[in-house]
């Protein structure tokens, strides 16, 4: 006997039509939830069922018939369906209905394959597990404007372990619906399905069980988190944790960052000015914005008052241009263990952010170490606090070989 939380029913009514208008299917939870086996084990089922077409989709995946067709594998099997697959590197096939179940990663090892998933025929449901990975929200809707098929039902399940309430996930499905973390049910185009382990009790091991309530006590925040699928304010082992919403003051000592971006990634424009004496760095968002020109920034940069601007030196054609504009910029000084060296030097110091700075907010909110170990942060969440290190770097140049030997020992320095 299989068995599957309750709260699934939903997603097995919603392949099947049940739910005439939900196109999406949201599903969150914590460890030991059963979302991975539940959904798997439905997906099978609905293909033998009815004639479905199931893409299956994770940010990023091994090959296929190593990591995830094993899986469905063993979901065929449980279901006494064996007789009826068919299964390649890429896809399981049921021959009495002509059923699909295809698998692809949306990052390739070559980079990202959007392109290909665009122009999908075959295929009505398309299935996102581990949607936290996937940060661009363009992707997603890029793929999911491609479900489509007016003869069958076409739905959008995206299954994830909440992060941070930053995610767009938390702010389409969450935030701009009015729907509380944790619901069941539907409202609109969306049905919600959120399990815990409280729901699979009886299908978890006593030493599973015993875990979790040892954690419950010791760390009632990790519990939340990770055991019941709460939603973060902000990601744990935050990079910065010196930060305090408050005044802009311009001490004397300031400058401009300019991190540039362009298709997705904004170009960042703020305002740094440091109080060595309180140990203070002020810092203020004066531009935020994607697929910016070079007249856009040029435009931007008229608040600067001729100012000094330091700038990402990787976009030195363009550093190039604004000079020929009399713009008072330079690129920034980079090289190896620049970015921990500048990382341990604002971390000296109490960070200022101006109350409507809520982007520097947001990256502070979710920048942390990719590996903490070798000092390696995540390559996201950090254009203004990319260009705040290049202005606080070039303010506080004396002090930089000091912050290059505290990064590579992680021990501050006596003297």
């Amino acid at each position: 006997m299989i068995n599957i939380p309750v709260k699934y029913n939903n997603l097995a009514k919603a392949i099947s039509g049940g739910f005439r208008k939900v196109r999406y299917v949201v599903i969150t939870g914590g460890r030991g939830s059963s979302k991975s086996f539940s959904t798997q084990t439905i997906l099978c089922d609905a293909c033998i069922r009815e004639n479905n077409g199931i893409l299956f989709t994770r940010y990023t995946m091994k090959s296929a018939h190593k990591s995830i067709i094993p899986e469905f594998r063993e979901k065929v099997e449980l279901l006494n369906a064996n007789s009826l697959t068919e299964e390649t590197k890429e896809d399981i096939k049921f021959s009495h209905n002509g059923s699909l179940i295809s698998f692809s990663g949306i990052k390739t090892s070559s980079g990202d394959q959007t392109a290909n998933l665009k122009s999908l025929k075959g295929y009505n449901v398309w299935v996102l597990e581990e949607a936290e990975e996937l940060r661009d929200e363009e992707k997603f809707d890029d793929i999911q404007l491609s479900f489509r098929d007016g003869n069958k039902v076409n739905l959008i399940v995206i299954i994830l372990n909440p992060t941070t309430k930053e995610h767009w996930v938390y702010k389409r499905f969450f935030e701009n619906k009015g729907v509380k973390e944790g619901y069941n049910g539907n409202k609109g185009d969306t049905c919600y399905i959120h399990t815990t382990y409280l729901d699979n009790y009886n299908n978890l091991s006593k030493s599973f069980i015993d875990d979790v309530e040892s954690l419950k006590k010791i760390n009632p925040k990790k519990y939340k988190h990770k055991i019941l699928g709460g939603w973060l304010e902000k990601a744990e082992g935050v990079i910065y944790e010196n930060w305090a919403i408050g005044e802009f003051k311009d001490t004397g000592i300031s400058a401009y960052g300019l991190d540039f971006g362009f298709s997705v990634d904004p170009t960042a424009l703020v305002h740094v000015s440091v109080d060595k004496n309180l140990k203070k760095i002020y810092v203020k968002l004066l531009c935020y914005r994607p697929k910016m020109s070079t007249d856009d920034i040029a435009n931007e940069l008229k608040q600067c008052d001729k100012r000094l601007i330091v700038a990402d030196n990787s976009e030195s054609r363009l550093i190039s241009e604004l000079k020929q504009r009399r713009y008072n910029v330079e690129a920034c000084e980079k090289g190896a263990g620049s970015i921990t060296a500048g990382i341990s030097l604002i971390q000296d110091y109490e960070l200022i952010v101006d109350e409507k700075s809520i982007d520097i907010v947001k990256e502070l909110n979710n920048y942390v170490w990719n590996d903490k170990k070798s000092k390696l942060p995540i390559d996201d969440y950090n254009h203004a606090l990319d260009a705040i290190r290049y202005a606080v770097k070039r303010l506080l140049k004396g002090q930089i070989s000091y912050s290059i030997q505290r990064a590579r020992t992680g021990k501050r320095l006596v003297g």
